[in-house]
């Protein structure tokens, strides 16, 4: 038995945001239905790297769905549309606002006729004021405060390395859903789910977008270093990177013991975190040359047991290595192709992979 098991999904989705959400529901049991344009997903495209002469890409967010193509500017491809919609419990679609309405498959248009739909949309900023800004990772990054926090130094911006803010999208969208069909389950009632680029990023910048509004507080590029914890930062070894996170004070104690500093704990300059804050560079100009006495490894090795958190800087290669060292089962074959595990564990209705990203139609 699957959590979702019964429950149909009209995907109208594309690229990442939805089609991540609507994996989501795939992998707990969902039956999901993929509406694609005669051209397809955009992702089919976004190569290299390939496998199996499919981009990975769309391979990343596809799994458990099939794929039927529909031209929405077609009656045709609009009543098919139409009667896809009204046999399913969910809707899930990211075209610009105003998109929908005109295939007359928005959800004022389906609310009357199918009152226990749940329809999520998601957007880049907004139906409103926002409605026509284009709904692009970077530009969500560049303009909702991601980049002007991430970067090596003050000045020089960076993205991440992925595009997580589409991804964080898409879970919140899937949280969204979920809680829509609980309300539907007790009342009979569906309703509209919204959900955007820059609500979600603002509202995940956590610590950082609170210290702005209860604070007042801006924060700016600190490179790996933390606003508010030292030391919590990249720091160099005899052989690579590794990252020092110590979070507390016993932490503190424990770190300086290892290093054969122990005096620095009771330094009044770094005896509390917040004083440790203020005197980071101090801290680091004194902890640094230990550092690099060591290598990574041996490092991680010693202060782990001693619960100070630390750890390599790792690839991808290393970074599954580890997760499947620790049993945490990272990958998951499909049909023979390997694909990551959904992260999300169930003890009675664990996610299942029934069947690998679609081919077209």
């Amino acid at each position: 038995m699957s959590a979702l098991g019964g429950l149909v999904v009209a995907d109208f989705g594309r690229v990442l945001a939805a089609p991540y959400a609507t994996m989501l529901l795939a992998d707990l049991g969902a039956e999901v239905v993929k509406v694609e344009h005669p051209r397809g997903d955009e992702t089919r495209a976004w190569g290299p790297p390939h496998a199996g002469g499919v981009a990975t890409y769309f391979l990343s967010v596809n799994r458990n769905k099939t794929s039927t193509v529909l031209d929405l500017s077609t009656v045709e491809g609009k009543s098919a549309a139409r009667e896809l919609v009204l046999g399913a419990d969910v809707v899930v679609e990211n075209f610009r606002p105003g998109t929908m309405a005109r295939f007359g498959l928005s959800y004022e248009d389906l609310r009357t006729v199918h009152p226990g739909l749940v329809y999520c949309s998601v957007t880049g900023f907004g139906a409103g004021r926002g409605r026509d800004l284009p709904g692009y990772d970077l530009l969500a990054q560049a303009v909702g405060g991601l980049m002007s926090v991430t970067g090596a130094r003050p000045g020089e911006p960076v993205k991440t390395g992925v595009a997580l803010v589409d991804v964080l999208t898409g879970v919140h969208a899937a949280v969204g859903v979920l809680a829509a069909l609980r309300h539907r389950d007790a009342t009979g009632e569906g309703q509209l789910v919204e959900v955007d680029l820059l609500s979600v990023l603002l509202s995940s910048m956590v610590n950082q977008s609170a210290g702005y509004t209860a604070a007042g507080v801006v924060p700016g590029i600190m490179g790996n270093r933390h606003p508010s914890i030292a030391p919590y930062e990249l720091v160099e070894t005899a052989d690579r990177p590794m990252v020092l996170a110590v979070g507390n004070d016993r932490q503190f104690a424990r770190l300086c013991a290892a290093l054969d500093v122990p005096a620095l704990a009771a330094d009044p300059r770094f005896a509390a975190n917040t004083d440790r804050v203020a005197h980071v560079d101090e801290l680091m100009a004194l902890l640094g040359p230990r550092l690099r006495t060591g290598t990574a490894r041996h490092w991680f090795d010693t202060l782990t047991p001693l619960g100070v958190p630390c750890g390599p800087v790792n690839d991808l290669a290393g970074a599954f290595d580890l997760a499947a060292g620790l049993g945490l089962e990272p990958v998951v074959s499909v049909d023979g192709l390997d694909l990551v595990a959904n992260p999300i564990r169930l003890s009675r209705t664990p996610a299942t992979y029934r069947s690998p990203p679609p081919p077209l139609g």
